[in-house]
């Protein structure tokens, strides 16, 4: 599956939501002169609400507005969007929760009217329909348990570097962006008068990869040290997603079985947990061994067959080496299933077989583009911060662009780095959430990376929900990862006292 390299950022880049008619006031800037954009970001601005979440009413000032970022001569690199939630009447040290998004290259909208926010973008029972969803109050806020900040990194969202020929070398890389992004949660945090708050981060997607990478940067250069991370759909280790390592299709089995399991209306955690382990035991072996041959090979092609959902000729064509994106796996009956939510299907505009490079995805291609718009909506008509700037949801130039090497590391990994956290601090928890049918970022790497943590184990938690890559989208699947939330925001506060809202 070494080719998810090259279909995962195209279907990503989908999202873009950059309409040619706006472009002019977009233009590019010359070299060495500041971005005139710049002048386009209003004036930070600063609303008051009340929600009834879970029957409890709670009133809460929300600021939208922008962070200064410094270059190390003092000079302005760049203008950071935020937005931040605070309870009103809140005791003081209540916990607070920053939040990013992935790509490399999306706005945290997706987070923040998905999951966290105060309002939420609600779809019609059809969830492939985009046309119809609209923003509702979100009885499944995170806000009764913590205070919240909503950062976008430069190239997204409406954050703009100074100079935008600068972007990818001083932004647009696995350190860049974290060091940028640790010094934005240190400057909100000292300059709200925060410092002493229960602190933390939460990343989706590349933001799994983001939130590690951020907590190490604010140990070291901001000297600030996290009670927690959630991580929503991350992707962890490199080399298990985008290359032909046996554990690669191993791992995407059981996300399979749960797609399969789903749309046959027989959906079981216990069923997952078989296909779990016939993938993590037999299946390894044998695609590890050397291939099988006569009876013994259609044995195995007919047993993967089944458990992946697949007719037969599917799984004897790839050799029992499952790729989730191929047309073959994606494509049956008339349907195109999504990679992001297996179990999601639209018309499939080419039932005959394309070259997957021409296979739309149902959620990135679909329905998920409406989060932009509705962002931008909000944030002018609720939260005050009007501009003609295009809200960028998802920016192709950064993700073409992103700097994937970690020093002389070409092998992006996290599990070192999360080791180190878990070692040097003991007060931080974890908390991963997965979808069953997410084949981008399925579940199995992630509950093989924590079985064999050495050390902290007892502090991260697993937790996997029917849903695909973005679970949220699901109404019970998003107050369960709310709830587990609290939980883990109440046991790192120090029992749940300070997390819960007065």
């Amino acid at each position: 599956m070494s080719h998810l390299r090259r279909i995962l950022p195209a279907a990503l880049l989908a999202l873009a939501l950059i309409p040619p008619t706006t472009q002019a006031a977009e233009a590019p800037t010359p070299p060495d002169k500041p971005d005139q954009r710049l002048a386009m970001l209003p004036a930070d601005s600063v609303t008051h609400h009340k929600i009834t979440a879970r029957g409890q009413t709670l009133s809460y000032t929300a600021t939208a507005g922008t962070l200064k970022l410094r270059d190390e001569n003092g000079a302005p690199a760049a203008a950071l969007f935020y937005v931040a939630y605070t309870l009103d009447g809140a005791a003081a040290g209540r916990p607070v929760s920053f939040f990013f998004n992935g790509g490399p290259g999306a706005g945290s909208a997706y987070l923040h009217l998905g999951a966290a926010g105060p309002q939420v973008l609600d779809f019609p029972a059809d969830e492939a329909d985009g046309a119809h969803a609209r923003l509702v109050d979100n009885d499944s806020t995170w806000l009764p348990f913590t205070d919240m900040v909503f950062l976008d990194p430069v190239g997204t969202g409406y954050s703009l570097a100074a100079k935008p020929e600068e972007a990818p070398k001083r932004f647009w890389g696995v350190h860049q962006d974290a060091e940028s992004l640790a010094k934005a949660v240190a400057l909100w945090l000292t300059r709200n008068g925060r410092t002493a708050s229960e602190k933390f981060v939460v990343g989706e997607s590349y933001g799994g990869i983001r939130s590690v990478k951020v907590a190490r940067a604010l140990e070291e250069s901001q000297s600030v040290i996290l009670n927690g991370i959630v991580m929503v759909s991350p992707l962890l280790e490199e080399q298990y997603f985008f290359s032909d390592d046996p554990l690669t299709y191993a791992f995407a089995l059981p996300t399979l079985a749960a797609a399969a399991l789903e749309r046959a209306h027989k959906f079981s955690p216990e069923a997952v947990d078989s296909a779990y382990a016939y993938a993590l035991g037999p299946y390894l072996s044998t695609i590890a061994g050397p291939p099988p041959q006569g009876d013994a090979a259609e044995a195995f092609y007919s047993h993967v067959a089944d458990i992946a959902g697949l007719p037969l000729w599917v799984a004897r064509k790839q050799r029992g080496l499952i790729q989730p994106d191929s047309h073959d796996v994606r494509s049956r009956n008339g349907r195109l299933y999504s990679l992001y939510e297996m179990s999601l299907s639209v018309a499939d505009p080419a039932p005959e077989g394309v070259d997957n490079d021409d296979s739309p995805d149902p959620l990135l291609e679909g329905y998920g583009r409406a989060y932009g718009l509705a962002f931008a909506g909000y944030a002018a008509d609720t939260l005050g911060f009007k501009t003609d700037l295009t809200y960028r949801l998802l920016d192709p130039e950064v993700n073409e662009k992103w700097d994937w090497r970690e020093g002389s590391h070409h092998i992006l990994s996290t599990s070192t780095d999360l080791k180190k956290l878990l070692s040097l601090n003991p007060s931080l928890h974890v908390l991963i959430a997965h979808g069953y049918f997410d084949a981008v970022c399925p579940f199995s790497a992630t509950r093989w990376l924590v079985t064999h943590l050495p050390i902290g184990q007892n502090r991260v938690q697993l937790k996997v929900y029917p849903g695909g890559h973005m679970l949220y989208t699901r109404t019970t699947s998003r107050a369960a990862l709310a709830a587990d939330a609290a939980l883990l925001v109440g046991t790192a506060s120090g029992g749940g006292g300070s997390g819960s809202a007065p």
